[in-house]
């Protein structure tokens, strides 16, 4: 089993930072790539960034130049480094992971709110 917790969600002013944590955790076989959705109230969730294992990295158009995604070696923790924020950026954050081995598996989420 694996489990996925998120971290450092929070309130910032437009314009500031803000980084957001998933640390993996349990039993797994191989990760594939990890990456981070979000969904805002009355929205649709969508894909922000992923990061495979070669370290190949996609982003939304919406956050390219503005966000970063990295990871460490062992897929123990995969990072959202989100600069330049933006109101629209207010959402849930969920972490993902995509196994070789059984369906998707999801953190529970943490909120970022950007304040105009």
């Amino acid at each position: 089993q694996v489990q996925l917790v998120e971290s450092g969600g929070g309130l910032v002013q437009a314009g500031g930072s803000l980084r957001v944590s998933c640390k993996a955790s349990g039993i797994f076989f191989s990760i594939n790539n990890m990456g981070w959705h979000r969904q805002a109230p009355g929205k649709q969730r969508e894909l922000v960034a992923v990061i495979d294992r070669g370290d190949n990295t996609n982003y939304a158009d919406s956050v390219k130049g503005r966000f970063t995604i990295s990871r460490d070696n062992g897929w123990n923790t995969v990072y959202l480094q989100m600069d330049s924020l933006k109101p629209e950026d207010t959402a849930v954050y969920y972490c993902y992971s995509d196994l070789r081995w059984g369906p998707r598996v999801w953190g529970q989420g943490t909120q970022v709110t950007v304040s105009s």
